[in-house]
């Protein structure tokens, strides 16, 4: 009963008041790849991720040794580094978020296993055009939040003192991943919302490389992105509900 007090008044906390969380490194034996370490963010808010050989293997089903992987929306990287370990040392994958606080832990998680994983993280929103923009949250932790034109925004009441940048994803990559282009066979758009417009920005780029999307869905309701994806005939693309993930793991957040 003291631990869930005690648990429930730091939520409480991170809910009205700004601070930096560490990171804590945890490590998990993963079959075929041995001791692999991922970094948790204690912010009270982050539900710790248990770094489940299920995940690795769901995603080693469209990501190949070799193969660029692109995480948009990658928060502390708890789908990239599994879309890592799929795509191997030889491979590369690209963790994409704009939350200065989240992305600090993402970074954490780009220099652990080196001897398996390959990852750049970018500290970036991904648009349809080059723009600045504000980061947004309804926690004063930044533990989730969105991008906005304006400091007025459903996303929150809490504003990053700082704007971040977004980028058009083919002009990035075409600049400073050309080589890897070609061997791009998976992308993950989990974005507050912005999926469908995100997704739209880089038509060209999936009808030319036809990788597969996983986009989010909230619940059981049909995702906006999917008329969009219908509309333009890519019948190869996969909208699959993020949460699904929470069915090839055991949940460990503590309680709210």
């Amino acid at each position: 009963m003291l631990s869930y007090l005690r648990d429930s008044l730091r939520r409480k906390r991170a809910r009205r008041f700004t601070r930096i969380y560490p990171a804590r490194v945890d490590a998990y034996e993963v079959p075929g790849l041995g001791r692999v370490e991922f970094a948790n963010w204690e912010n009270p808010l982050a539900r710790p991720v248990p770094l489940e050989p299920a995940t690795v293997e769901f995603f080693g089903r469209f990501i190949a040794p070799g193969d660029l992987a692109i995480d948009i929306g990658a928060n502390v990287g708890d789908t990239t580094v599994p879309m890592a370990l799929a795509a191997g040392r030889e491979g590369l994958t690209l963790g994409f978020d704009p939350n200065p606080y989240a992305f600090a832990i993402l970074e954490r998680n780009a220099a652990l296993n080196p001897e398996r994983t390959r990852i750049v993280p970018l500290p970036f929103a991904v648009s349809e055009r080059e723009e600045e923009l504000y980061f947004v949250s309804s926690e004063a932790s930044f533990a989730n939040g969105g991008v906005s034109p304006t400091r007025d925004s459903p996303h929150g009441r809490f504003v990053h003192p700082e704007k971040v940048r977004a980028v058009r994803l083919r002009a990035l990559l075409e600049r400073d991943f050309a080589e890897w282009l070609p061997k791009l066979t998976f992308i993950k758009v989990d974005a507050e919302g912005h999926d469908a417009v995100i997704l739209e920005s880089i038509a060209d780029l999936l009808d030319e490389r036809r990788p597969t999307v996983v986009a989010e869905v909230f619940g059981f309701s049909p995702p906006p992105v999917l008329p969009w994806l219908a509309a333009i005939g890519l019948p190869w693309l996969v909208a699959l509900c993020i949460r699904l993930f929470d069915a090839l793991r055991p949940a460990k957040a503590a309680p709210v």
